[in-house]
């Protein structure tokens, strides 16, 4: 029996959360933006290309890619725009695809094996990605090959805001120039091995036996040897929606203020609540992580009734803090977790009370849109007054 040639897309939204924010404020447009946390303390989310050339890449120290690119913009973000523009596109690319993966907020995996029958598949994807970017205004680049490895590569080389198709066969030909790097799973300590053996680019695996791999690095040498000879069989997964909403916090300063400590833990859980409505998503389990100023990180979480009201979420995240911190000790970092999410409005306890907090939530959710998420807050998170 003739067997089907593989044609695997992987589409991946460029600099996606610098993108959406340059959509809601056009004069971010071609500027040195950074997507994150706090001078200080946080972390690089995301950063345009014009960063990225003072050397400004994800999840780099945001004290250390301000010293690189002191000249940027930093952008705090918000998750809710993201996810309603990752929904968007998903809901485009879910009416095309006949099986599709949705690997990450901003990444997707597409299997369209059997339908060259029906017309050029290289077409379809490049008429696919024009609909994507006509309709969200979000560049977008994909990789068209016989596996999911190849496609992932091939996007990297199409980026920014283009395309690769690396026809059946000549996968070895692409592969072969690129730098040993571009191997997904290759990290430093695998790459100093290599240039031990000589090995820089991929091409250099090919002139090794697996056994020489296998010798310096066992069974991950002869999946290398494997994957340089474009060699892959992982599956695109069905599409399943994301398994948890969550957010954290790292402070300015260590904190052992409790008061101050469950004021952020309230706020936190608000935002998640407010996020998992949005969604239109019920939770069954919240968890609440806490980390001190040595990094030990300590993690705790229970099962709930499905539920999207504050007034539910916040009790329990209150009671695994209690449970879980170490009285007296600085904080560094605290974050709340909701996850076993469903879309399932019949279960659990949103409607066994009277319509009347369901309509109310909404109600807060819809003053939280328009003034802006601070507008409404629980009396625990509002700072007193020092006069007071």
């Amino acid at each position: 029996m003739h067997k089907l040639q593989r044609y695997i897309a992987h589409f991946d939204l460029d600099s996606f959360f610098v993108s959406v924010e340059v959509l809601n404020n056009p004069d971010l447009k071609d500027k040195p933006v950074i997507v994150g946390g706090s001078r200080e303390r946080g972390v690089v989310a995301a950063c345009s290309y014009a960063a990225r050339k003072f050397g400004v890449h994800s999840a780099m120290p945001m004290k250390q890619a301000l010293l690189l690119c002191p000249q940027a913009i930093l952008v705090r973000g918000t998750r809710g725009e993201y996810s309603k523009f990752s929904r968007w596109v998903t809901e485009i690319i879910a009416a095309k695809a006949p099986l599709f993966e949705k690997a990450s907020i901003d990444e997707f995996y597409l299997d369209l094996t059997g339908m060259d029958k029906y017309f050029d598949v290289f077409n379809w994807t490049i008429e696919l990605r024009k609909e994507i970017i006509d309709k969200t205004q979000l560049p977008i680049s994909f990789g068209l090959a016989t596996n999911k490895m190849i496609a992932k590569i091939a996007t990297d080389e199409a980026k920014p805001n283009g395309y690769i198709f690396v026809q059946p066969g000549m996968e070895k030909d692409f592969l072969a120039p690129l730098p040993v790097t571009k191997i997904p799973g290759v990290g430093e300590s695998t790459f100093t091995v290599l240039k031990e053996m000589g090995v820089r680019l991929i091409g250099d695996i090919l002139l090794k036996t697996p056994e020489e791999m296998d010798k310096r690095l066992g069974k991950w040498g002869t999946d290398l040897w494997q994957k340089a000879h474009g060699l892959h069989f992982s599956e695109v997964s069905p599409y399943h929606e994301a398994k948890s909403i969550s957010t954290e916090n790292t402070f300015e300063e260590n904190t052992a203020n409790t008061e101050f400590l469950l004021s952020e833990l309230v706020r936190m859980t608000e935002r998640v609540a407010f996020e998992l409505r949005q969604d239109e998503m019920l939770a069954g389990c919240i968890a609440v992580k806490i980390r001190y100023p040595n990094f030990e990180t300590t993690t705790r979480q229970t099962t709930i009734h499905y539920t999207l009201r504050d007034d539910e979420l916040i009790p329990a995240a209150i009671a695994l803090f209690h449970k879980l911190y170490r009285k007296g000790k600085p904080v560094r970092l605290l974050g709340v977790r909701l996850s076993e999410l469903t879309n399932n409005a019949v279960q659990g306890s949103l409607f066994d009370e009277a319509e009347k907090k369901t309509n109310l939530y909404k109600a807060i959710d819809d003053v939280k849109i328009k003034y802006g998420r601070s507008f409404l807050q629980k009396a625990r998170t509002v700072k007193k007054d020092k006069r007071d």
